[in-house]
């Protein structure tokens, strides 16, 4: 027996008898929760209608853009403070290619931490601090790289480190006398007037050094064609060509 202080509970909550549920008296709308203030983030802008004046501090448009905002920078800005927070790669990686290698560069042995898409060109530059090596195209194509791999000339920026193991590299750097003096390539160069802005030098420098290597009486035709692999923006071809076969009339009087 229900106690009759108490209303009666219907299906409809407390407060509604059931006599009334069974007469067909309408059952009252649900109390609607509070609008979200995200809700219109999703409608086109068109339909975005400003707060009218003296509503209170509703949510506008220009909140829901600096809420936008604010977030991206958060995000952005955890990328940029983790990466300083990740500790740094092993000398070997987890697949187990070994990235510590030895490089015989200009006579020396070094020992350099190399990635296995790393080109020589990098490591040259960056790693073992050889600047003398030019960075210009990065795709083969001008020359300004150029050094020796066992007296023949490269490309450093499309020969991979890795692939230089156990092998002879000499850089510009390389080609220094014992008291400092030039070597006869750059000497003649100079007499010539070959550099002109100095960019492409070192590489047309290290390609006339293989050529005379291998070949220390050239012709003009056949050090133009083994000097066609360098450019020079600044049109010295002439020069250089002059520089060429004064170091071979030099190298062979001495």
């Amino acid at each position: 027996m229900s106690d009759p202080h108490l209303p009666e509970v219907g299906r409809a909550g407390p407060g509604l008898p059931t006599d009334a549920l069974a007469a067909g008296a309408p059952e009252p709308a649900p109390a609607s929760a509070p609008e979200p203030p995200w809700a219109h983030a999703f409608l086109p802008i068109e339909s975005w209608e400003p707060a009218p004046a003296g509503a209170g501090t509703g949510w506008s448009r220009r909140d829901f853009i600096k809420g936008i905002i604010a977030s991206g920078v958060t995000v952005s800005g955890l990328s940029y403070f983790g990466a300083g927070c990740t500790p740094s790669l092993p000398a070997q990686t987890t697949s187990g290619f070994e990235r510590l290698i030895s490089l015989n560069v200009n006579g020396q042995v070094r020992r350099v931490d190399v990635l296995p898409n790393e080109t020589l060109a990098m490591t040259l530059r960056y790693k073992l601090g050889l600047t003398g090596t030019k960075l210009g195209c990065d795709r083969a194509e001008c020359g300004a790289c150029t050094v020796l791999i066992d007296d023949v000339s490269y490309y450093s920026c499309s020969t991979l480190t890795h692939r230089v193991r156990g092998r002879m590299v000499t850089t510009v750097e390389g080609l220094e006398g014992p008291n400092g003096e030039l070597h006869p390539v750059q000497q003649a160069f100079v007499e010539e007037l070959g550099p002109q802005c100095g960019f492409c030098t070192p590489g047309q420098v290290m390609a006339a050094v293989a050529l005379l290597r291998s070949n220390p009486s050239p012709t003009r035709e056949e050090a133009r064609r083994a000097m066609s692999g360098n450019l020079c923006r600044c049109g010295a071809y002439h020069h250089y060509l002059d520089g060429v076969l004064r170091a071979a009339s030099i190298a062979r009087e001495a």
